[in-house]
Order: structure tokens, then C-alpha cells, then sequence
């Protein structure tokens, strides 16, 4: 698994309009293929009656996947610059649709290259890059003695930390970064003098800043 990468953090649109034709930049984040494909078909069905409906998404950790389509447009000036505005900004997992409604005016391969690079920034800045950092989920385990301590020491480190859970004992969920999670451990064990029982869960993916 990756320790972080770039994406967007939720579908939108944006329009832009270029020698009166309309377009209509779309983004959403995908886990799988089939998620890209359901949603191209979707912007299809709402913008039937478009002239275009161009697109692209990167899949996958190495990118693995990638597709393009120019949906009718001179071949490499729509599918391969969405593809690419993508790559540039390194951002994964995601699918971008551009939607085009001619407005009588011919742009030309160069214009219509620029065009659809435009829409697809537009689509990104719609649905805001985030970056999604991988975190382990770390569970400390302390008596409520302990807990004030504990508590504050994560503050003071900047820990982020998840559910508290509180019975007989406190647990509480911690999720320092992936890469950190080890000396974390160590640390922990040793903060409390080895009466915390410590545990690991899963490799979660959070967004910066939550």
C-alpha cells in the first residue's frame, strides 16, 4: 500500500465556455473500473444530448489502469489531455468526463486540446485534491490512572487519534501515520512504563487534515 496519494475528495462539475461552445468539466473518485464506467455512462445519460462527452481515469496504485476516449473528436485532442492533466497533477483513482456542447465555432486540434485541459482542471478543482495518508490503527489499552497522561502526551505529539473506549479499562484507538507506527508502539510502551496493552488493526486510508 501506498504511505499517501493524491485524489479528489468527492464528485462535482464545473462549466467553462470557449468560442461559445460549453464544456462542462465532471470528476469523481473510483476504487475499480467498473465504478469509471458506471459514471461515464451516467454523464452520458444526463448530457445525452451533447455533442461530446469525453474522458479519462487512472486506477490503481501504479496506475495500472488507464483509459481515454475522445467520443468523436479528432483522435488525441480531448481523451489524451483529460489522460494527462490527471497524470500531471498525480492524482489517482479518479475518472473526469468533459462534456462539450458546440457552439457553432471551430477550435481547431490546438484549441480543442486546450479546451479539454481546461475542462479537466476545472473537474479537479471541482471535486478539491486531497491527499489520503495510510495510518495504522494502534489500540492502547491503560488503566484510567493512566489516562490524563496518556492523553495529554498524544496532544502534545500531534497524534491522531480515533473512538475512546471506556469499561473496566480505557482503550484508546490511536492512528499515527503507517511509516511511524512502530517506534509509536515503542513509545507508548514505554510512556507508560509497559503497563499499556498494545495492539494493531488495519491500515486505514484518511484524508489530511481529518
Amino acid at each position: 500500500m501506498l504511505e499517501q496519494y493524491r485524489t479528489v475528495r468527492s464528485s462535482g462539475s464545473l462549466e467553462v465556455v470557449i468560442r461559445k461552445s460549453r464544456f462542462i468539466g465532471h470528476v469523481m473518485p473510483v476504487e475499480n473500473e467498473d465504478e469509471a464506467v458506471s459514471f461515464i455512462e451516467d454523464i452520458k445519460k444526463k448530457h445525452w444530448n451533447a455533442t461530446h462527452n469525453c474522458s479519462a481515469y487512472t486506477i490503481g496504485e501504479r496506475d495500472e489502469i488507464q483509459r481515454q476516449s475522445d467520443d468523436g473528436e479528432p483522435s488525441g485532442t480531448a481523451g489524451k489531455p483529460i489522460l494527462e492533466v490527471i497524470r500531471n497533477q498525480g492524482v489517482k483513482n479518479v475518472v473526469i468526463v468533459v462534456t462539450r456542447y458546440f457552439g457553432g465555432i471551430m477550435l481547431g486540434a490546438g484549441g480543442l486540446i486546450r479546451a479539454y485541459t481546461d475542462g479537466a482542471v476545472l473537474a479537479l478543482e471541482a471535486g478539491e485534491v486531497i491527499t489520503r495518508v495510510l495510518r495504522r490503527e494502534v489500540f492502547v489499552e491503560i488503566d484510567y490512572t493512566w489516562l490524563g497522561k496518556v492523553e495529554n502526551e498524544l496532544r502534545g505529539r500531534g497524534i491522531k487519534t480515533g473512538e475512546t473506549l471506556f469499561t473496566d479499562k480505557v482503550t484508546l484507538t490511536c492512528l499515527p501515520r503507517n511509516d511511524e507506527g512502530d517506534p509509536f508502539m515503542a513509545w507508548i510502551t514505554d510512556l507508560t512504563q509497559g503497563q499499556a496493552r498494545v495492539t494493531e488493526g488495519q491500515r486505514l486510508y484518511y484524508s489530511e487534515g481529518e
